[in-house]
């Protein structure tokens, strides 16, 4: 059998945070409760509530259900505008080049 549904919501968070580049911190200001708590779920010593889960979704623009699938669903899900932009640099000068723009 696979991953249960409180893991697949814990790696799809997790890969989430990841894929924008928001910390524990930034997920728990977007929610209204503490970095703390955020912890607590993501290491599993307290569940997402549905209402949690809910809330994480709607935050990262994706449906509850795509969230609840898992890592591989909830990322393909994510709006592209809040995906972050994975700087890189340019050939030879140094700058850094975001969505095909060198600054």
């Amino acid at each position: 059998m696979g991953m249960s549904l409180a893991d697949r919501v814990r790696s799809a968070v997790a890969a989430l945070m990841h894929a924008t580049g928001e910390s524990q911190t930034d997920l728990a200001a977007a929610l209204g409760v503490s970095q703390g708590q955020v912890s607590r779920r993501q290491s599993g010593a307290a569940a997402w509530s549905l209402d949690d889960c809910e809330a994480v979704a709607k935050h990262f623009g994706i449906d509850v259900l795509d969230l609840m699938a898992g890592p591989t669903r909830a990322s393909e899900s994510l709006p592209d505008l809040r995906r972050r932009a994975l700087g890189r640099r340019a050939p030879g000068d140094g700058s850094v080049v975001r969505e095909g723009v060198a600054r």
